[in-house]
């Protein structure tokens, strides 16, 4: 597939966006070449201990500002670090030293939050997914740019070595033009060890929507956009039993579908078959293989940053380790939002809204193929993500 016209963008309308007026302030300069920029959470849970921690250690990056329902668990989840300021959510939109809030809320949230951001002139990184729904995602993007604001998304594990070493042998033409993927991730659901698993088990959650923007994006990078899908899927049980921490033994509804599967035909050619499910004890499967005319790749799992890339050769026995070859090298979550602060003005971020737009679009779309038995096309498109070169994570 290489750099050539494969990838080139299709000619559809990107995430349905309508073009804003251009303003005095439209397309600002952004943060300053080399300058820190200051980041205010909203939202101190699980996840948000991870990107404490990269934050801490990335040169660039500064917590000024936490914000959460419960300000106990915010001052608690601050408590390490140094000069973090624990305010309402009013008051962290309000906060002129605030330059990037990082959104950290549930799916369901996602959206309120980043509104809010938005109007106080802020650029907003979310958590994955972008929104619970894709209206909800389409008026955060049209918001963002009639404001003059970027708008970014995780997951960023796709800016580890291991997506990008997979990528580059892609480029490189070491397996030839790609023909297919497979991607598959199976477990037996959250509830086994998270204290507080229902946003799982509710609209903006499920095996699709919580791990398939890792495994979708880690697709889209490796081989472009997509242009349609067609899915199929179902959920084995109503309820589900908490088994850790204060409500171990509590049942929670659950009101999507628990198994998903289809296929995503990309604007290449290639085909992926996707495999998501809350309802399997384990797999065997790679996370993701990518097969092309002339060798297959074994891609890490995309929930993480690395791990071997594997190649066969058409005629080659067993597998081959790649060298690491491209991305941020050590990174952890939290490393996207430093690549998306320090993107220079008029540059897509590589974990930019319309990457995450269409990835929320191709998920939304499974689901409704799935109940209508009927394949659905993508309406938005984006750019193929600009590479990384082999990095200190620290270099972002």
């Amino acid at each position: 597939m290489g750099r050539g016209a494969d990838l080139r963008r299709h000619p559809r309308p990107q995430c349905g966006r309508a073009r804003a007026r251009q303003r005095a302030d439209h397309h600002r300069e952004g943060h300053a070449v080399g300058g820190q920029v200051n980041i205010g959470v909203v939202g101190c849970g699980a996840i948000s201990a991870q990107y404490f921690r990269t934050i801490a250690r990335l040169p660039r990056l500064r917590l000024v500002a936490a914000a959460d329902l419960d300000l106990d668990r915010a001052r608690e989840a601050v408590r390490p670090y140094e000069g973090v300021e624990v305010m309402s959510v009013a008051e962290l939109m309000a906060d002129p030293r605030v330059d990037v809030v990082l959104n950290l809320t549930v799916p369901a949230a996602h959206a309120e939050i980043a509104l809010q951001a938005i109007a106080a002139g802020k650029d907003v990184y979310c958590e994955k997914p972008l929104a619970a729904t894709v209206a909800q995602a389409g008026e955060m993007l049209r918001a963002a740019d009639a404001a003059g604001v970027r708008l970014g998304c995780a997951p960023d594990t796709v800016l580890g070595t291991g997506t990008q070493t997979a990528r580059q042998a892609i480029d490189d033409g070491l397996i030839g033009r790609p023909i297919a993927a497979t991607a598959t991730m199976m477990t037996p659901g959250h509830e086994r060890w998270h204290p507080n698993p229902d946003f799982y088990y509710v609209p903006g959650g499920g095996p699709l929507l919580d791990m398939g923007p890792y495994y979708i994006t880690s697709l889209v990078t490796l081989l472009g956009p997509v242009r349609t899908v067609i899915g199929a899927a179902n959920r084995t049980r109503s309820k589900r039993t908490i088994g850790s921490g204060p409500r171990q033994g509590e049942e929670i509804p659950v009101t999507v579908d628990t198994h998903v599967t289809g296929v995503l035909v990309h604007d290449s050619g290639a085909l992926t078959t996707l495999v998501m499910s809350f309802d399997g004890a384990a797999t065997k499967s790679p996370n993701i293989e990518v097969h092309g005319e002339k060798a297959s790749l074994v891609v890490p799992d995309p929930n993480r940053f690395d791990g071997p890339v594997l190649m066969s050769k058409v005629g080659q026995d067993g597998w081959s380790d790649l060298p690491t070859s491209a991305g941020y090298v050590d990174a952890g979550r939290g490393v996207g939002l430093a690549d998306f602060a320090c993107t220079p003005a008029g540059t897509e971020p590589r974990t930019g809204g319309s990457l995450a737009f269409h990835v929320l679009e191709i998920m939304e779309s499974l689901l409704a193929s799935a109940h209508s038995g009927a394949s659905v096309p993508i309406t938005s498109t984006c750019a193929r993500p600009r590479p990384v070169a082999l990095l200190p994570s620290e270099n972002t």
